[in-house]
């Protein structure tokens, strides 16, 4: 599961503690960008202006990879799509998207990410399912972060489901 504040997940009872939480998603997308997820996203770089890459790893553009998704002018067409903007709103800290694609049955009434985690890279190890005409898929990935300057990973085996059209996280097995 992916690590979150202490006060993460009121009302979650199969999370641990509230300390960790596995990939997820939100009722309503963000509706704004607020100087600390923009100062957040854009570090590292040296060009403010320049077009930042998806922190889900595809090599797009945020605006043209997850950012359409976070914002809610488009939708996740496959199991994958959807696992990989769930990582890129942890990534941005974007737990109104994390909410709302996290199915309603397992889904937690609050989420409160980390703000000392920072995540650094997604791999997709295994897709199993979750295409475009599927209704469930399984996705084994590694998401990798830095807390307390010591590097971590996250090796999780997440199943996902469509819904009434729409791809939602249902739950993970975490992996070691």
């Amino acid at each position: 599961p992916f690590r979150v504040g202490p006060a993460a997940v009121r009302g979650a009872g199969h999370c641990r503690a509230a300390t960790t939480v596995s990939l997820a998603a939100a009722r309503s997308p963000t509706r704004g960008v607020d100087a600390r997820r923009l100062a957040r996203d854009r570090r590292g770089q040296t060009d403010p202006m320049a077009p930042r890459r998806c922190p889900c790893g595809t090599g797009l553009p945020y605006t043209e990879c997850c950012g359409p998704l976070h914002d809610g002018t488009a939708r996740a067409g496959t199991a994958e799509q959807l696992m990989r903007s769930r990582y890129s709103a942890f990534a941005v800290g974007d737990t109104g998207y994390l909410l709302a694609t996290w199915h309603p049955s397992t889904r937690p009434r609050d989420l409160d990410l980390d703000p000392a985690v920072r995540w650094t890279g997604l791999d997709v190890l295994v897709t199993t399912g979750g295409g475009l005409l599927a209704t469930e898929g399984t996705i084994e990935f590694r998401a990798h972060h830095v807390l307390d300057r010591v590097a971590g990973a996250q090796h999780e085996n997440s199943r996902f489901t469509r819904t009434g059209g729409r791809w939602y996280y249902l739950d993970g097995v975490s992996l070691g």
